[in-house]
């Protein structure tokens, strides 16, 4: 199956289930009177909103460019994991702050009512995130995967702490479990946010090396030097570059060319090859500051 479709339908299931389950334990919340239930079930509808926001990038991303957006709608992706990176950080850092309101001041969390519902969110958002294993070199899906894990990782806290809670009445474990959680999360969201400020920013993505991809240009027999040689992500999945290769011969040029694209795309999943070829000596080594 198409991974875009694949995608796509997991989208679908994941925003469907959710919304279901958010119901569910809002219902349970108001019904049992348990403020924690309620919190959760706010702080799930986010994370189906970071969904919604993946989805809609997948489906732009598809879009054909035009003459007004001639590389079509793929830069969306960044900012859509860009988005679901800073809407992750918020959700930790309110259940930071929870967690650290429970310490000060200790409350029951709602007994048996609120691990039977956690032990359904574990099923329905670790089913979500797996949903999402295959394409996580695409940011976009990355974060959605992370939204659906990060869920699926509080309510396993969750569980472990209601039982523990009824174990030894110690209500003091709720905030501590969630604090290490959130913690946990931070690190996982703290690299998506990095990489894809990188990728909006306009930086060469890293799994590539710039100095490697100019050697691999330069050992065609055919090439003098290279420069001007420009590399970064047209969205999450797509990779650009642009380069300007000397040589003295002109003869063979739609074969080299043809060449460097295949090459590109084999070694470093480059997609948009664009060369411009000119007769010329050799050009020195380029340096940081002026590729």
């Amino acid at each position: 199956m198409d991974l875009v479709k694949e995608h796509s339908r997991a989208f679908k299931l994941g925003i469907g289930l959710n919304l279901a389950f958010i119901i569910c334990e809002a219902g349970f919340g108001l019904s049992s009177q348990s403020l924690a239930l309620v919190a959760d079930a706010g702080h799930n509808l986010s994370d189906v909103l970071g969904l919604v926001i993946s989805w809609a990038a997948l489906l732009l991303g598809q879009r054909q460019a035009t003459c007004h957006r001639t590389y079509g709608y793929k830069s969306i992706s960044i900012f859509a994991a860009l988005l679901n990176a800073i809407l992750l950080i918020v959700a930790v850092v309110l259940i930071i702050i929870e967690a650290l309101q429970r310490l000060r001041h200790p409350a029951p969390t709602g007994g048996v009512t609120v691990i039977v519902v956690a032990l359904i969110g574990i099923f329905i958002n670790g089913g979500t995130a797996l949903l999402f294993m295959h394409g996580q070199h695409d940011l976009n899906i990355k974060s959605a995967f992370m939204h659906m894990a990060a869920d699926a990782i509080v309510s396993v806290g969750v569980v472990i702490a209601g039982f523990l809670i009824l174990l030894t009445g110690w209500n003091w474990l709720d905030p501590v479990v969630s604090l290490v959680i959130a913690a946990v999360i931070l690190v996982g969201t703290i690299g998506l946010l990095r990489d894809s400020w990188e990728l909006a920013s306009g930086a060469v993505p890293d799994k590539i090396d710039v100095n490697e991809v100019r050697a691999t240009l330069c050992a065609h027999p055919e090439v003098n030097s290279v420069h001007d040689l420009h590399i970064w992500a047209l969205g999450t999945s797509d990779i650009a570059l642009t380069a300007h290769l000397c040589r003295y011969d002109f003869s063979g040029n739609n074969h080299l060319i043809k060449l460097i694209n295949d090459e590109m795309k084999a070694k470093y999943g480059i997609t948009h090859v664009t060369i411009q070829v000119e007769q010329g000596k050799l050009v020195p080594e380029l340096t940081d500051h002026n590729v």
